[in-house]
């Protein structure tokens, strides 16, 4: 069998969790931050897909988000509540027979050895569905760098494989900031590397590596 590294991301995690504590909002543009008033400083957290539409992103400005989508309900942040939610799916997760690393509130990397690596993933976002009512994207690759990337191809709900050989002919024609931990140039021209000694990666908000057992 081959070994094959799936990263699993909640679909707008946030937001999710609290359409499912507010069914009455469910395909309504919902933004999360701060306290829940857009008429105060903060950002946005999340917002659902339909807020999305509206130009509306995580680390957008309160002000500006209630500008971009105005009938938007703003709600404000329940961390409690986010991991509470989070650690049911990571303990979903840590159901199955594969090498589990833990990278957040809403995304974890399996390493699994598989013929199937999309037979795998659909069980993933069953199970997770069935314990949670959570949705997520399943991103496959040989390793975690394919992997990540290739949940944002699948976005949202589905699966996505990308591999060495379908490296170029999926990334072929993108810029380089579409790759993982490179982001954009600066204003002054020169990309962050340039004037340190040695890149500064963010670090991920927890991580968690361990064999689970097999179900």
């Amino acid at each position: 069998m081959a070994r094959w590294v799936l990263h699993v991301d909640l679909d707008q995690f946030i937001a999710a969790v609290e359409v499912l504590r507010r069914p009455e909002l469910r395909g309504r543009p919902v933004v999360v931050g701060g306290d829940g008033d857009p008429a105060k400083r903060g950002v946005v957290s999340t917002a659902s897909y339909e807020a999305r539409a509206f130009g509306v992103h995580s680390g957008l400005a309160l002000r500006t988000a209630r500008r971009r989508c105005p009938d938007a309900v703003f709600l404000p942040v329940d961390a409690e509540a986010y991991e509470a939610a989070s650690a049911e799916v990571m303990a979903t997760l840590a159901e199955f027979d594969a090498v589990l690393e833990v990278a957040g509130w809403d995304e974890a990397f399996l390493a699994a050895d598989t013929d199937d690596p999309e037979a795998l993933a659909r069980r993933i976002q069953d199970r997770i569905r069935a314990v949670t009512s959570l949705d997520c994207t399943v991103g496959i690759g040989e390793n975690k760098l394919q992997a990540k990337l290739a949940a944002g191809f699948g976005k949202p709900a589905g699966i996505f494989r990308l591999t060495h050989q379908s490296w170029y002919a999926v990334l072929g024609d993108r810029p380089t900031d579409a790759l993982w931990g490179v982001g954009p140039r600066r204003p002054g021209g020169s990309p962050p590397w340039a004037s340190a000694p040695s890149p500064a990666w963010p670090a991920p908000t927890r991580v968690t590596w361990r064999r689970t057992s097999a179900r």
